[in-house]
């Protein structure tokens, strides 16, 4: 109730984050609604809640940062979810991204490196009342077999490559949103899977922290930050 309590004091800001998002380009309901509805403050360390709001990304920690909300809000548009698919999360971080695919999509498995982020996005999801997420600790980068395959996998971090272990975990239709390095810059990626092939453009630049693991990066590489 508390959580709730607390929600409802930010209602006025998420409207105006939604209005953002609208100018923006954003023009997907759904996802303009989750962005309504999840309390983003809530998956941001408490000396920044009064910026939760902006659009803007914003550190929570162990070098790692809750993304820009238009860079999500493309994210979500990008998977084209219809409310009833199984969505893998590569990166939880904060929590918030996670959240946000609840309200478009069915169930949502959310893979996390660092076992403090883990405990601290769970702990945010639980409080914003998004307890339903499961939230696992280990390498992203070989995804998460056993909920296998997903309708779809949003990746939270910039990989060098796109990570083979992702691709044989799609369901056949199934769409992968990756950043992949591209010299110093960073492309937003989307692969769609057809029986054995795979069908990929390109969705514009961004900016991301590494993505760390066996078909990513290695502990200490420097890549983008969002």
């Amino acid at each position: 109730m508390e959580a709730g309590i607390l929600a409802d004091s930010y209602g006025g800001y998420r409207s105006r984050l939604v209005e953002t998002l609208r100018a923006n380009g954003i023009d997907d309901l759904a996802v303009l609604r989750a962005f309504g509805e999840v309390p983003r403050h809530l998956f941001v360390p408490e000396a920044l809640r009064r910026r939760a709001y902006e659009d803007v990304s914003l550190p929570i920690g162990h070098g790692q940062t809750i993304s820009q909300p238009t860079t999500q809000a493309r994210y979500l548009e990008s998977l084209r979810l219809s409310g009833d698919e199984c969505v893998l999360e590569v990166g939880t971080g904060s929590g918030y991204q996670a959240a946000l695919l609840t309200k478009v999509a069915a169930r949502v498995v959310s893979v996390e490196r660092l076992s403090p982020l883990a405990g601290s996005a769970r702990r945010a999801l639980s409080e914003a009342g998004f307890s339903e997420v499961t939230v696992v600790e280990g390498d992203g980068t070989i995804g998460w077999k056993p909920l296998a395959p997903y309708d779809a996998i949003l990746v939270a971090a910039a990989s060098p490559r796109v990570p083979e272990p992702l691709l044989r975990q799609l369901e056949d239709g199934g769409r992968l949103v990756i950043p992949v390095a591209d010299g110093e810059a960073q492309k937003l990626r989307q692969i769609v899977k057809h029986g054995d092939k795979f069908v990929e453009s390109e969705l514009g630049e961004v900016k991301f922290v590494p993505l760390v693991g066996k078909y990513g990066y290695e502990v200490g590489d420097k890549q983008g930050d969002t």
